[in-house]
């Protein structure tokens, strides 16, 4: 599943090439990629002759906010791209893949494309008079973002405090923090030096403050390197994310630890993968 640094590489780039065309029209090749509303043409119609004045991302959803041709407000755009989701940025004319569900005409000569092959994402329309939260359900319940003044190391300490649920599976808790998966939980851990399986309380003011650290460091790299892509994710140009090039240890399992040499290895934590190096992470 596309992660933070995936969706805002997605963001930013639909920042570059969205914004202010006009919504000509579009069609729906799937229904059940629209969760909100009930009706194919009443998502059609809420969209209909609106434009896009910037894209915003929260956890790992995108809203993009809309404006009427009277530069008054119209509503969100709302998308989860969940597995397998894109937002490709395309001609017209470009060869239609057999997986696109929501095609989006955007002035006369650009189209904006929901490709997703496993069908898991969703696109939301919401009206002027409702607030993403109220439709998007999944938002309301979202942490603090990892750049934001709110997610401190006193934050975590004070969050994890209770737990004893390891802190691997702590850190895919959208409730604790929101946008951080299976990728960037991995490759934090490693940087702060902790075993994936550590019972959350067990960790104090001073190694929360190296995993702060090193979730804002991880992100940031892979932010930089627009995203990670191991299979499906591709920008809104169709390219692939570069992280994985340089990840620490998530896919890395029986390969050397970039630090020490020791293998990477790989355990089951909650139906999910860890990747660690037992020699580093203790």
């Amino acid at each position: 599943m596309p992660e933070l640094p995936e969706v805002e590489t997605v963001r930013r780039g639909l920042n570059q090439v969205t914004l202010n065309y006009s919504i000509r029209g579009g069609e729906v090749l799937l229904s059940r990629s629209i969760a909100h509303p009930d009706s194919v043409d009443g998502f059609l119609n809420g969209l209909y002759d609106t434009h896009i004045t910037q894209w915003h991302r929260r956890g790992k959803y995108l809203l993009a906010e809309l404006h009427a041709q009277d530069q008054q407000p119209a509503g969100w755009l709302g998308v989860h791209l969940r597995m397998t989701g894109q937002l490709l940025w395309v001609q017209p004319n470009a060869p239609l893949s057999a997986h696109c569900r929501v095609r989006l005409w955007l002035g006369d000569h650009h189209e904006l494309r929901f490709v997703d092959q496993r069908t898991f994402g969703r696109l939301w329309w919401i009206p002027r008079d409702r607030t993403p939260e109220s439709i998007m359900t999944g938002m309301a319940a979202l942490g603090p973002e990892p750049f934001s003044d709110d997610f401190s190391p006193q934050y975590l300490y004070t969050a994890t405090r209770r737990s004893l649920r390891p802190i691997k599976n702590a850190l895919l808790d959208q409730r604790l923090v929101a946008g951080i998966g299976n990728i960037y939980a991995d490759e934090a851990l490693f940087l702060s030096g902790i075993h994936p399986q550590t019972p959350s309380r067990r960790l104090g003011l001073s190694r929360l403050t190296k995993l702060h650290q090193a979730i804002c460091e991880v992100l940031t790299t892979s932010i930089a390197a627009g995203g990670t892509t191991f299979s499906d994710f591709r920008n809104v140009e169709g390219i692939n994310g570069n992280y994985g090039g340089v990840a620490w240890v998530y896919d890395r399992e029986d390969q050397p630890c970039r630090v020490c040499q020791t293998p990477v290895q790989r355990l089951k934590m909650a139906g999910r993968s860890a990747h660690y190096c037992p020699q580093c992470q203790r």
